[in-house]
């Protein structure tokens, strides 16, 4: 794949023919959706891909690749997706772009899931630099606001370019709640599960397979999980 970014390289180089790939969201993700229709043009490859965004979607079909609806797929082989944070267990925050319970939805399908990250996303702990995005039934938007602020997560619900109440694909609003940094994350993720109302969010604790880091040079490196005191 000559000419192909590294980083979108790592993403797509041991996809084979016959698999189901899912596509992630995001910058690394595009870029890696763009390196796979690449390597489908230049090398025959027969892959089937399901999406975690109409964004994806949109951008892979522009560029040739059969994208299935996810609701008739019950199996994925490959997942390339990018994250917003990553600290040294693997463990990620993600749903920047609040396509995070799709995300979660295609990696706990696949068979293997790799991320693409930047070095910048490299973190000590989770909610540094980045609020957590916790996806919410609009009918349930205040009172869920309201128990997550009484548990010490005092976000908002996000808001788009125009000022609007922010929806993702699937139509529900983000309440986007910063960590605090004395709070367990497995806790945390555990705690928001149980909360009705609430349809996902962007813990991503134990899904990431491999994990592809570019720095400033464009060099990439593969992550290792470092031990937990």
């Amino acid at each position: 794949m000559a000419g192909t970014d590294q980083l979108a390289h790592a993403g797509v180089q041991d996809i084979e023919s016959g698999m189901i790939v899912g596509l992630g969201t995001g910058r690394a993700a595009s870029r890696a959706i763009e390196a796979l229709a690449l390597r489908v043009r230049e090398s025959s490859l027969r892959v089937q891909c399901v999406s975690t965004s109409r964004r994806s979607h949109e951008l892979a079909e522009s560029l040739g690749l059969s994208v299935l609806d996810m609701d008739g797929v019950a199996r994925v082989d490959w997942l390339f997706d990018g994250a917003d944070e990553v600290d040294p267990r693997l463990r990620m925050i993600k749903g920047g772009g609040g396509a995070m319970t799709r995300e979660k939805i295609v990696a706990h399908a696949a068979s293997h899931r790799v991320y693409l990250v930047q070095e910048t996303k490299l973190v000590p702990r989770l909610g540094i630099g980045h609020a957590l995005p916790i996806e919410v039934l609009a009918c349930g938007l205040a009172s869920i606001e309201d128990r997550l602020s009484r548990l010490g997560l005092r976000g908002r619900a996000r808001q788009d370019d125009a000022g609007e109440l922010f929806l993702t694909d699937l139509g529900n609003p983000v309440i986007d709640a910063p960590v605090p940094d004395d709070i367990d994350v497995t806790d945390l993720g555990a705690l928001l599960d149980s909360i009705p109302g609430v349809v996902g969010h962007g813990l991503f604790l134990s899904e990431a397979d491999a994990v592809f880091v570019e720095d400033e040079t464009g060099a990439v490196r593969e992550l290792s999980v470092q031990a937990s005191a």
